[in-house]
């Protein structure tokens, strides 16, 4: 009798077995043996194996360790079968699929689409038949894996696990969830923040004001805005970068319940200061990190409550818009053929904070008080209000004429998008220059897509490669980041004047030493990406 007729002369036995199947261990012993031999005894064993897996507790770390070596084949198919027959150890095992979940979290990082949706498809099935062991092996995976494996265990949770549905996302699942969100937050690369974060808005602490307070508390952590030293600011990137990712991950929970302003007087007080702010990013693409950090502060500054020492730091942003007001030539023979040139984009945040700011805080407009200093900030409203409305002429006539297909396309949505932010600081500037300023007209930014925001609809997590996932071509590359439209917006470069052009490049890169049970948490010496 050959090995592949007694394989199956074993599989007869334990079948007709019956309630004496514990009695014939040696046949069972002979199906785990043979993971060591010819393919198609490989492939026989991973299904036997399963099937008469719970009859053999004492053999149980035996034959998964079985079934796992056959995950690691050298031959594509019996790998794909071992990682399809997997779910068969989980039945009625609880320790067997934390296992089992953890195994298959590693095979997250698999670069063959057809395994990788195996892998998938397993892990789904595991949970459906024991959700909190599943979870529990995806989850050391996690807190223990390299940097790859984290990420991809975490996109798996945010785009598949948690749109499951109630029936597997029970009440108990989604707290153990929370909790352990909240500890893999101690030690997280920018990446896996923002997935972090993704996560926890699409848990019960999205719906909610107090958990959207616990989500901004969370950012606030993370940020350290009691520990940064301007000095460190001015010659590190990163600190910059931690807290762009940080505010971005908070912002859209601040309202008139929850107060933005501990990160609005951390902008004022550490990041505006002329001194600071020129040697931000300095070594990258400056007016791109300044812009991302001057967009959700913007968003921001809406929310915020009334600020202490208020005078100094709308001073700061006042003194930072300068810097993108330039002086008026000082005649037309000067000015030649040669349009204004403006960085509108960053015009219209810090137009738009000064204009909010002096809403809340009239009487703390510094430079109104001084006459030199309101004639200067006068004439440099009027020389970008000529600049904006030429640009706004040139936009128009661009889509004057254009039909509902035409404006969908790519360079007509960044013409629209930068009419937007024209039209915007149109408006703001006729409010900032009368004398003294008034603050009558509310605007929306220009990159804000208006959206539903009642409690009770939870946010849905953010997708990442999900249509290739989908059909088993999920690649592996960094995914693209979309934490929020502020920072996914392209720009349309005008033929004159200058509308800032969005770059998103890597950043320094990801690599990192993993310190586990450190403390305190947050990006400890972190390169990361930017979104």
């Amino acid at each position: 009798m050959d090995n592949i007729e007694r394989l199956y002369k074993c599989y007869e036995i334990l079948s007709e077995a019956g309630d004496k199947i514990s009695e014939h261990v040696e046949e069972y012993k002979e199906i785990i043996k043979a993971v060591k031999g010819s393919s198609k005894e490989k492939r026989l064993a991973s299904q036997f194996i399963g099937n008469f897996f719970k009859h053999f507790p004492d053999l149980a770390d035996t034959a998964i360790d079985a079934q796992f070596d056959l995950c690691e084949d050298d031959d594509t198919q019996i790998r794909r079968q071992a990682i399809k027959d997997l779910p068969k150890l989980c039945q009625g095992n609880g320790d067997a699929t934390i296992r089992v979940g953890d195994t298959l979290a590693q095979l997250l990082i698999l670069d063959d689409a057809t395994e990788l949706q195996q892998v998938n498809n397993s892990l789904l099935a595991i949970i459906k038949l024991d959700t909190k062991s599943s979870v529990t092996g995806l989850f050391q995976q996690i807190t223990t894996g390299d940097e790859t494996t984290r990420e991809r265990c975490l996109k798996f949770i945010a785009t598949k696990l948690l749109t499951m549905g109630p029936t597997v996302i029970t009440k108990e699942i989604e707290d153990y969830i929370v909790e352990e969100i909240k500890k893999a937050l101690q030690d997280v690369t920018a990446d896996e923040f923002h997935l972090c974060m993704t996560i926890l808005g699409a848990t019960k602490l999205g719906s909610t004001i107090t958990g959207h307070a616990e989500l901004v508390k969370l950012a606030t952590e993370q940020a350290e805005l009691n520990n940064t030293d301007t000095d460190i600011i001015a010659v590190d990137d990163e600190v910059v970068e931690r807290f762009i990712q940080c505010a971005t991950a908070a912002a859209p929970y601040f309202s008139k319940t929850i107060k933005s302003t501990a990160f609005v007087a951390h902008v004022c007080d550490k990041l505006l200061p002329i001194k600071t702010w020129n040697m931000i990013a300095t070594a990258v693409s400056q007016d791109q990190i300044q812009l991302r950090l001057l967009k959700v502060f913007a968003e921001m500054i809406t929310n915020t409550d009334k600020l202490e020492n208020a005078s100094e730091r709308i001073n700061a942003v006042y003194h930072v818009l300068l810097e993108y007001m330039p002086l008026p030539k000082l005649s037309d023979e000067d000015l030649g053929d040669t349009p204004p040139s403006f960085q509108f984009s960053h015009a219209e945040c810090l137009l738009y904070a000064l204009h909010t700011l002096g809403k809340n805080h009239p009487n703390s407009l510094s430079f109104v008080e001084d006459a030199e200093k309101l004639k200067d900030f006068r004439a440099r409203l009027q020389y970008l209000a000529r600049g904006t409305q030429g640009y706004i002429k040139k936009l128009e006539e661009a889509l004057k004429g254009k039909t509902g297909e035409e404006l969908k396309t790519e360079e007509n949505q960044l013409k629209q998008t930068a009419l937007k932010t024209t039209s915007n600081i149109n408006v703001l500037i006729r409010d900032l220059f009368h004398s003294p300023p008034i603050f009558k007209h509310d605007i929306v930014l220009s990159w804000i897509v208006p959206k539903n925001t009642k409690l009770g609809k939870r946010h849905a997590p953010i997708t990442f490669g999900e249509k290739a996932a989908a059909n088993g071509k999920e690649k592996d590359q960094e995914p693209e980041k979309k934490a929020r439209a502020s920072n996914d917006q392209k720009f349309y470069s005008p033929p004159s004047g200058k509308y800032s052009n969005k770059v998103n490049q890597n950043y320094g890169n990801n690599n990192r030493t993993r310190q586990r049970g450190g403390g305190g948490g947050g990006y400890r010496n972190r390169r990361f990406n930017k979104y």
